[in-house]
């Protein structure tokens, strides 16, 4: 479903009344996939469950559906709610999605090409697409509490002003099992994951562009602008989570405290494992465990080595 408010007050409202939703019901193994929190104050709500049949997720949302048809004139619904169910084993089922959801994928149209040959529609742009700004934070749990809660959605409210923030709620570890979360201890990646209930990544793009080629080249004044909105959103979130971190596969090409952000305290354990096994530095990757040594661009040594 997607709903647009009325007013800024009313978004405040839709937002907090999903917010204690998701905190009280949603937070949990069944759900998760994509909240969008946008500017001209809407939300778009893309969520995935697993484990419950169609009149148990139809239930769940009815008191906010009820919520927002009965406050008269302060919200519509410009995509009317719509829940589906499937059998999840049929989820990358190429015959049953162009059955049952054609839309949702796009096939290789090369000639002699694989009929399996798909790929998600929602996928296309980033095929030579041209990046204004690309940050990701993890937000922990906490700031689902009742104390919390009012200042995670003020947060998200003042983000949305100047971004779309997208809340990858499939991606925060918060409530997993006790073997999970044990087994994500024992990897590399900032600990931060393990408290958090959700990604936010607040990004924006272009279509394909290429410098010096007629009729391609990018738009800088938009994407200059676009970028300005991207860094003062996710300003707005790191007032909640100011040690949230960042996911390494989906972050800023310009994060100024990558090793903080991508591996936490696990970063000097990590550096000493390198100078170990790589004393001279051999494999090397910009932003990557010892680059230290090297140019922001990744093409100078800073420093001597034997």
């Amino acid at each position: 479903m997607t709903i647009k408010a009325a007013s800024q007050a009313s978004f405040r409202r839709l937002v907090s009344a999903f917010v204690d939703l998701y905190a009280d019901r949603l937070h949990n193994r069944h759900w998760g996939e994509i909240v969008n929190i946008k500017p001209g104050h809407t939300l778009d709500i893309q969520l995935s469950f697993l484990g419950l049949d169609r009149q148990q997720a139809d239930e769940l949302w009815q008191p906010f559906i009820r919520f927002v048809t009965e406050a008269e004139g302060e919200f519509t619904f410009t995509r009317p709610p719509s829940i589906r169910t499937g059998p999840a084993a049929r989820r990358w089922d190429v015959a049953y999605i162009k059955q049952r959801a054609p839309q949702a994928i796009l096939s290789d149209g090369r000639p002699g090409a694989p009929a399996e040959n798909v790929f998600w529609a929602a996928n296309l742009s980033e095929a030579g697409h041209f990046i204004h700004g690309f940050e990701s934070l993890w937000l922990g749990a906490s700031l689902l509490s009742g104390v919390e809660r009012p200042r995670l959605v003020e947060a998200l409210l003042a983000a949305a002003q100047h971004a779309t923030v997208e809340l990858h709620l499939q991606k925060g570890l918060a409530g997993g099992s006790d073997a999970a979360i044990a087994s994500a201890r024992e990897t590399a990646t900032n600990p931060a994951v393990i408290d958090a209930f959700v990604l936010a990544i607040i990004a924006s793009e272009g279509p394909p562009a290429y410098s010096g080629l007629s009729g391609h080249e990018p738009d800088l004044a938009d994407a200059r602008k676009n970028a300005a909105g991207i860094a003062k959103a996710v300003g707005e979130l790191r007032k909640v989570a100011p040690d949230g971190g960042a996911y390494l596969a989906e972050s800023s090409f310009f994060e100024p405290k990558w090793q903080q952000a991508y591996w936490g305290p696990n970063y000097q354990r990590l550096l000493e494992i390198k100078q170990k096994y790589d004393p001279a530095g051999l494999f090397f990757v910009r932003h990557g465990v010892g680059s230290d040594d090297w140019s922001d661009d990744g093409f100078a040594r800073l420093a001597a080595h034997p």
